[in-house]
């Protein structure tokens, strides 16, 4: 039996926090095998405090103590294997590499990889130089003012969720769009907007050693009524104030016929960008397909929470790969990637 730790939470936002457990809860419940599986749960708090929780209903049933006690009682729980749930910048980064300090085995990407992936103008710097089209663009800072001639958009240059994206049609509308973008981040990257055809979501995950891109996710867009996704087009709260996920509805998105001729295009690029950005185990990229049919790489995500409703899952799903089949073969590689585990 393994013993499978579920690493979850934020130390830097409460939203992160929820949405941490938004996913992790859908995944405890749902991969859940007491035959094969001990699963534990690891909380840290907004303020960078850990518990080890018996249910994420009940965070207050658990005492909180600081990383420093929290590191030593890891020590005695003999993890086999981690499954890192943390969304935000820190979670995603210093959190996986204390876990390589640790010499915890941990399903997906290295905290050095996952920095590259969430800072979009070096992520799309590396996979432009090994061939992927990317827009024009160029990394402006508060007060700056743009190059680039409208359309572009305008986006925070490491945060997620589409918080802070905005299309400008003018130049005057600068001013206001990369201070909000800064807002969330330190810099904004601005880019020439892609005419729109579609906009597709592409996942990869390894199997012996190969990529094996999943069907391609679509999302509704339109030129006039939706030429870009925003925030509200994937998370909401509801009137109880819980956090739900909008783009999952059937409506926002949908699986696209393998056979359609854009998915060999948008395949071969996401192969690119996984061996460009160092990537193991599993990824995930966004691009806008302009009229032309030709694809243009837009950020990666490079994370998957095992939980039904993560983009991954879905996509696997969709290629005959079941919930269970995808997480056992993502823990198996993570014990790999630690021989002596």
């Amino acid at each position: 039996m393994r013993h499978v730790l579920h690493l979850v939470g934020s130390p830097t936002s409460a939203f992160y926090a929820d949405l941490s457990r938004l996913y992790a809860r859908d995944c405890l419940e749902n991969t859940a095998d007491p035959a094969r599986y001990r699963f534990t749960v690891a909380y840290v708090s907004p303020g960078g405090r850990w518990s080890f929780p018996t249910s994420l209903d009940d965070l207050d049933a658990a005492p909180a103590m600081p990383v420093g006690d929290a590191v030593a009682h890891l020590a005695t729980l003999g993890i086999d294997v981690v499954v890192p749930q943390m969304f935000c910048l820190a979670g995603m980064t210093h959190y996986r590499a204390l876990l390589d300090v640790l010499g915890l085995p941990y399903v997906g990407n290295t905290g050095d990889v996952m920095a590259l992936g969430a800072h979009k103008a070096r992520a799309r710097a590396i996979v432009g130089a090994a061939g992927v089209d990317v827009p024009h663009g160029e990394l402006v800072h508060p007060g700056e003012r743009p190059t680039i001639e409208p359309p572009a958009v305008v986006k925070p240059v490491d945060a997620d969720n589409s918080v802070g994206v905005a299309l400008v049609g003018d130049r005057a509308d600068y001013d206001v769009a990369v201070k909000d973008a800064c807002t969330h981040a330190d810099a904004a990257l601005v880019e020439t907007y892609v005419e729109l055809g579609r906009e597709v979501r592409c996942g990869i995950v390894v199997q012996d050693g190969e990529l094996v891109c999943l069907p391609l996710e679509e999302y509704d867009m339109d030129p006039a009524r939706k030429p870009i996704r925003g925030y509200d087009d994937k998370l909401d709260r509801g009137e109880g104030g819980d956090l739900h996920l909008l783009a999952k509805d059937g409506i926002r998105s949908w699986i696209v016929d393998p056979d359609d001729p854009v998915t060999a295009r948008v395949w071969a690029a996401a192969r690119a960008c996984h061996t460009a950005l160092g990537c193991r185990d599993y990824s995930l990229f966004d691009f806008r397909v302009d009229p032309e049919g030709r694809p243009w790489f837009l950020e990666a995500g490079l994370y998957c929470s095992f939980a039904r409703q993560s983009v991954i899952a879905v996509m696997a799903r969709a290629a005959g790969i079941g919930l269970d089949r995808l997480f056992d073969a993502a823990l198996e590689q993570a014990l790999a990637h630690h021989p002596s585990s």
